[in-house]
């Protein structure tokens, strides 16, 4: 049996999120059902993780078990021929058959993207959450350094959230700015439903002066979502980085 492990990139627009359902689009589903064709297996593709409807990655990972000889080098070209542009598989490669991209994940990284310009954008709307007014970055990172260790992310977090425990690690977190346009970074062992979209609308608004940076301490103490602000938009979230050392 062999495992191959890929990394995919993808529009999450025109999809219901990672997940295959029944009666829906999603990015698992076609990327299933174009190995099949593929290599004439049925599979089961293993994500990282799940990315919900419209979020977007640079660098998912996923892993999937077959029988074929299918040769490896061809692999990526043969799924993309048989998929949408909107998901690209960037690579395919051989892994020990133990390897489980879930289950051997120590670090993801997600960036959710501002455009922080006077009267938005029409290129980049689709894949940025746009906020008219002007936006303190400086608070911003220091509501952001608050949420660096382990804590318990209940207050960030939707209802819905099948995880047992909210306490997460979060190794870093950045508030960057490049002309109009902010990008909030976080680096975490893992991440709540929606946290990263809670966080980002929490930072916004603390960017807007709606809130101090020093709330964040309160807010994370608590473990009450209706303290913290709303959750964003998907179209600007991105999964950016899935480290396995």
């Amino acid at each position: 049996m062999r495992n191959i492990k890929l990394t995919i990139e993808y529009d999450g627009k025109e999809y219901s999120g990672w997940q295959a359902q029944p009666n829906k689009t999603s990015i698992q589903g076609e990327i299933q059902k174009a190995i099949k064709i593929v290599t004439g297996e049925e599979v089961e593709l293993i994500g990282s993780g799940r990315t919900d409807a419209g979020v977007n990655a640079f660098a998912q990972v996923a892993n999937f078990k077959i029988e074929s000889n299918f040769p490896i080098e061809k692999m990526a070209t043969a799924i993309n021929s048989q998929l949408k542009t909107s998901i690209r598989i960037k690579t395919a490669e051989e892994v020990p058959e133990d390897f489980h991209s879930r289950y051997h994940c120590h670090k993801k990284t997600y960036a959710y993207i501002i455009d922080n310009s006077d009267q938005g954008t029409a290129i980049y709307r689709n894949i940025t959450y746009h906020v008219k007014e002007p936006l303190n970055i400086e608070a911003m990172q220091k509501a952001a350094s608050y949420l660096v260790g382990e804590h318990d992310f209940s207050s960030f977090k939707s209802s819905g959230t099948s995880s047992k425990s909210s306490v997460r690690i979060i190794y870093s977190a950045q508030v960057l700015k490049e002309q109009d346009r902010v990008v909030i970074m976080l680096t975490g062992n893992g991440f709540l439903y929606n946290m990263v979209r809670i966080i980002a609308g929490t930072l916004v608004e603390i960017g807007k002066g709606n809130k101090n940076p020093e709330e964040i301490k309160n807010i994370l103490e608590a473990k009450n979502r209706g303290l913290a602000g709303k959750t964003l938009p998907p179209q600007g979230l991105f999964l950016m980085e899935v480290s396995y050392s």
